[in-house]
């Protein structure tokens, strides 16, 4: 293979590591939280990471998806997956936020600001870090703990996940907010120490965007996946192998009361602004809602999830907006 990648090719086990990093140097925290030693001289994904101990198919899902290639999903290992999402909590919570506030810090003292305008800045990014903390230690003692039970084949009818995927929103907007205070309302005349940790910001902003999108597309899909696949089995041992009505049955069973909303609002005609602007949230969450939704019930087109949510009696016919 050469030693550059022709654009949107992707990466395949050939690929030389060195290569792929060529073609997107942010792809090296990825790397890193895949637990990988650097010095990888000219080997290839594929000899990387079996000298590493890494799934190759989950490696090379996650570096497609972050470098906006075509990617499968089909063979993920999702105890891989939660390693390396771990270690991408570990970054956030031990190093890069601990990183910002400490230039942050450093920038606003030797600002104009008054000591309390200071201090509720520095209030701002602590506030904003505890918030990220809760999250992601519930995903990691929780959420995470859930899917471990899930690996061994137990199926926990007291943990509904589609609460998790209904709950799970991005946490950047108040780092954007953040960055935007200081860029259009923060007066100082040496601006060179603050651009640094504005910066710093940015890239984390965009880093943890990546990470919540390797959660809503890969993590969140794959969980649901191995769900219905326990109940199923588990239908078919208790009913002889007949599982159809229970299954039909549970497609609805599989849905959050908010993705219940969306599939009224796709029925009714909606685009996704109508939507997220009648449920008072994002035009990004409903887009991951709506991805979410035709994973757990296989239906792709506007057309079906209407039919769905008039079977299922989510709308009335007469509120539909032919399609």
């Amino acid at each position: 293979m050469n030693a550059l990648i022709h654009h949107k090719t992707p990466y395949t086990p050939s690929t030389i590591m060195r290569a792929m990093i060529r073609d997107n140097n942010m792809l090296l925290p990825a790397i890193s939280r895949f637990n990988i030693a650097f010095g990888f001289g000219d080997a290839t994904v594929a000899e990387v990471c079996r000298l590493n101990g890494v799934d190759t198919d989950t490696f090379l899902c996650v570096c497609n998806l972050l470098s906006g290639y075509v990617y499968d999903s089909s063979r993920i290992s999702l105890d891989s997956l939660m390693g390396y999402l771990k270690r991408a909590h570990t970054a956030f919570l031990d190093i890069l936020l601990p990183k910002i506030r400490h230039q942050l810090i450093e920038a606003i003292n030797t600002g104009r600001a008054s000591n309390e305008v200071s201090l509720l800045l520095i209030k701002f990014f602590d506030d904003y870090v505890e918030e990220v903390r809760r999250h992601m230690e519930h995903e990691n003692k929780v959420i995470f703990g859930y899917v471990e039970r899930l690996l061994t084949g137990t199926a926990d009818d007291s943990f509904s996940f589609s609460t998790y995927s209904d709950s799970h929103e991005d946490t950047v907007e108040k780092l954007n907010e953040l960055k935007d205070i200081f860029i259009y309302h923060y007066n100082q005349g040496d601006s060179a120490r603050l651009s640094g940790v504005l910066l710093d910001i940015i890239i984390c902003e965009r880093d943890m965007l990546a990470h919540f999108d390797v959660e809503s597309r890969l993590f969140i899909p794959a969980v649901e996946k191995l769900e219905r696949e326990l109940r199923r089995n588990r239908v078919a041992s208790r009913d002889g192998g007949d599982a159809s009505a229970e299954e039909h049955e549970g497609s609805l069973a599989l849905l959050s009361e908010r993705e219940k909303e969306i599939i009224r609002g796709i029925a009714q005609g909606k685009v996704n602004k109508e939507i997220a602007d009648g449920l008072c949230i994002s035009v990004h969450t409903v887009a991951t809602h709506r991805r979410n939704i035709s994973a757990k019930l296989d239906i792709h087109t506007t057309a079906g999830l209407t039919i769905f949510a008039i079977i299922n009696h989510l709308v009335d016919v007469n509120d539909v907006t032919p399609v």
